[in-house]
């Protein structure tokens, strides 16, 4: 009968455990110097050799012939335990035996001694699903167990583990396993077992094992079934992933606001039955390695792919800016979560690229710092410049903050900051009744910009330092930040801005902008000062 790869090729000696040395080399030296403790908790993430260590060490410490250490795995002993013939050594699974009853049966047998080897070994796997009940019934054996047990506990969440417990145990955390040392390994037992792997394919297995050698070796013997080379594309092809091509189409489209090309692909890969989970966990992995090249000058290390995608990668990344890349993060962080609960995940990856394309219909604050750097990007290179005034569009020259109160409520209710078009006419003598309403500083505003920090923290933000002013039925606004005038245009944050009003104030008010009113007449008082002292023939030296 076939064998799968992973129990094949488990490690029998602890030289041959894969990228858990600073435990292996602890281990080994407690067995030379029969310095061997009573009780052991192995901790980590699943596939790390948790498991495999633990049965080394109860074959090592029952070995008849030890080696530096290491069981010989020829004496009747280490074969007994291999085969499971040797009942001294037990493996309890605590995810089905988690109950006070299977702990108290284990005590009783604890009291008899081996029936064939040195010491009775208890392996408990997952040790973090025994009931609260089964850890107190457990304390006292592993605080003071006979001589001849040895206690090997070993889970991937040793947060749940009561401190009673892990105070009583020899603790070894296991590493993920380096995408290096998981490759040298595939290389290894591939050579073995005469399969045709490739170094690109053996690095795409690593990074989809992420660290678990037992995964990497699982989908190394899936890749193998389907005969041929195993190389990159039959590892995608094996692993249900999308392929590099989709993953740098999909971030150009998002770059581009190109949402019919990013629909396109998402139909291709439903097409081609690929998961949108996993198409959903790619694309945040490409991303990260987009953040990651953005963030500093050497990211190799930290990104497992070839020189020739890494190559791509700093390209597509040169043209990402860092606002862009964390929102995509954002967004399909939140997807990925959502993902399990939903009928229909295409339409959830979809929508999650279409707000990706379109910045304006996500109202995260990821979103919004996308589309102010965007604007403030365009400001300092010159493609966009604030104006207050229409091209071919004469202005008259009265003052700004009179011409405000002659704007047409309309105006105000579409865009604030939209200039009136006006025609030139002969200036004519304004009646008194005519003239506009002085603005007066608006004493509550204040409390509008309290009330703007719950509701629209956005507009709170480029409101700092504004003020306000109350001119008949409108009230004018007085903002240093451009960007203000941005945002006020849009609906929802002018809604925001007067309901915060209204709530203030009592009245439905008009919005518009505040302008200074300039005195043509004004003369510079450094100029004043010179004509003055040439007036009285004093000179002035000017640096």
């Amino acid at each position: 009968m076939y064998q799968v790869l992973y129990r094949k090729w488990r490690p029998k000696a602890f030289a041959e455990v894969t990228g858990q040395q600073h435990v292996t080399k602890t281990l080994l030296h407690e067995l030379q110097s029969d310095r061997i403790a009573h009780a052991y908790l192995f901790t980590g993430s699943r596939g790390t050799g948790k498991t495999t260590c633990a049965k080394i060490l109860a074959k090592a410490v029952n070995c008849l012939h030890p080696v530096n250490g290491d069981p010989c795995n020829q004496c009747e002993i280490c074969t007994g335990i291999d085969d499971g013939s040797i009942l001294d050594v037990v493996e309890i699974d605590a995810a089905s035996n988690n109950g006070v009853d299977n702990i108290r049966d284990l005590r009783e047998e604890a009291t008899f001694t081996p029936t064939a080897a040195k010491y009775r070994v208890y392996i408990i796997d997952e040790v973090h699903m025994l009931s609260i009940g089964a850890f107190n019934a457990l304390l006292k054996t592993l605080e003071e167990p006979p001589a001849h047990v040895l206690f090997i506990l070993a889970t991937t969440e040793v947060h749940k583990l009561p401190a009673t417990i892990l105070s009583r145990c020899q603790r070894f955390d296991f590493k993920r396993i380096a995408p290096e040392d998981m490759s040298k390994r595939l290389h290894y037992v591939a050579q073995q077992e005469g399969i045709d792997l490739t170094e690109d394919g053996a690095m795409l297995i690593s990074r989809i094992a992420d660290g678990a050698l037992r995964d990497a070796l699982s989908l190394l013997d899936q890749c193998a079934g389907q005969g041929g080379r195993v190389d990159e594309k039959a590892v995608t092809a094996a692993a249900g992933l999308a392929g590099r091509e989709h993953l740098f189409i999909l971030s150009k489209a998002v770059r581009t606001n190109d949402v019919p090309l990013a629909l396109e692909v998402v139909d291709q890969l439903h097409s081609a039955s690929r998961d949108m989970a996993r198409v959903c966990e790619e694309l945040i992995n490409h991303y990260r390695h987009l953040m990651l090249i953005r963030s500093m000058e050497d990211a190799s290390r930290y990104i497992v792919c070839s020189s020739q995608e890494l190559d791509q990668l700093k390209e597509e990344a040169s043209q990402y800016t860092m606002p862009a890349i964390l929102h995509a993060l954002s967004v399909l962080g939140r997807v990925l979560d959502h993902m399990p609960s939903v009928a229909n995940r295409r339409v959830e990856m979809e929508t999650a690229l279409v707000r990706l394309c379109n910045p304006q219909l996500d109202g995260s604050n990821e979103a919004l710092v996308r589309r102010m750097e965007k604007l403030e990007s365009a400001m300092r290179s010159g493609r966009l410049t604030p104006s207050t005034q229409t091209s071919g569009t004469a202005v008259s020259h009265q003052p700004e903050a009179q011409k405000e109160h002659l704007e047409s409520e309309t105006v105000a209710e579409n865009n604030i900051y939209q200039p009136v078009k006006e025609t030139t006419a002969v200036p004519t003598k304004k009646k008194p009744s005519q003239q506009a309403v002085q603005p007066v500083p608006l004493t509550c505003w204040p409390e509008v910009l309290s009330e703007l920090s719950q509701t629209a923290k956005p507009l709170h933000g480029v409101l700092d330092g504004s003020a306000a002013y109350e001119a008949g039925n409108r009230i004018l606004i007085d903002a240093p930040n451009p960007l203000a005038k941005i945002l006020i245009n849009e609906a929802e944050h002018r809604d925001a801005l007067r309901q915060a009003i209204q709530n203030q104030t009592g009245r439905r008010y008009g919005l518009g902008p505040y302008r200074r009113e300039e005195n043509s007449d004004h003369q510079d008082p450094m100029a004043a000062l010179e004509k003055k002292l040439d007036a009285l023939g004093i000179p002035m030296d000017k640096k």
